[in-house]
């Protein structure tokens, strides 16, 4: 896992516990800005992953 991979999943996790904060609280703005960091911590993990692939696939390709 990658510093990207670990940052995306952390951000991802702390959206989630925002947006349900803003559910409870009854506040919108909460949930919205709780949804939009769930959001960047997806794109982020995922731009972790593909670097991972791609380190993965480059050191497969050098060992043949």
């Amino acid at each position: 896992m990658n510093k990207e991979q670990m940052k995306g999943s952390a951000k991802e996790a702390a959206g989630k516990v925002q947006q349900k904060a803003g559910e409870m609280t009854g506040s919108t703005e909460h949930e919205l800005k709780g949804k939009a960091r769930e959001e960047s911590g997806k794109m982020e993990k995922k731009a972790g992953d593909a670097k991972e692939h791609i380190k993965d696939d480059s050191s497969h390709r050098n060992k043949h």
